[in-house]
């Protein structure tokens, strides 16, 4: 089992920054690929960023050239910084790993998510 907790949410003003923080407990050498999705209302979720262990990333690109991921495997966490924020990026942000390495697109653990709001 893997546990994940967000932080670092809430409301910011557009064009600011934030960055989100997630720590990972529980069998964490498991843990392959992990990543930052996010949920609008009334929205379906989708992907912001992923990162493989060995520090491969993938962006949406909706979030490409103002979000940065990274991983920091000493301490089991990893970060979403976002710059450049627009009232679009409000949104229930979650952080995803995946401990199944014949499946590494797939994430089957979930943190309960942060909140993140732009305000215009």
């Amino acid at each position: 089992q893997v546990q994940l907790v967000e932080s670092g949410g809430g409301l910011v003003q557009a064009g600011g920054s934030l960055r989100l923080s997630c720590a990972a407990s529980g069998n964490i050498f498991s843990i392959n690929s992990m990543g930052w999705y996010r949920q609008a209302p009334g929205e379906q979720r989708e992907l912001v960023a992923t990162i493989t262990s060995d520090g491969s990333t993938n962006y949406a690109d909706s979030v490409k050239g103002r979000c940065t991921i990274s991983r920091d495997n000493a301490k089991n966490a990893v970060y979403l910084q976002m710059g450049s924020l627009k009232p679009e990026d409000t949104a229930v942000y979650y952080c995803a790993a995946n401990t199944i390495r014949w499946r590494p697109g797939t994430m089957n653990y979930w943190g309960q998510g942060a909140q993140v709001t732009v305000s215009s």
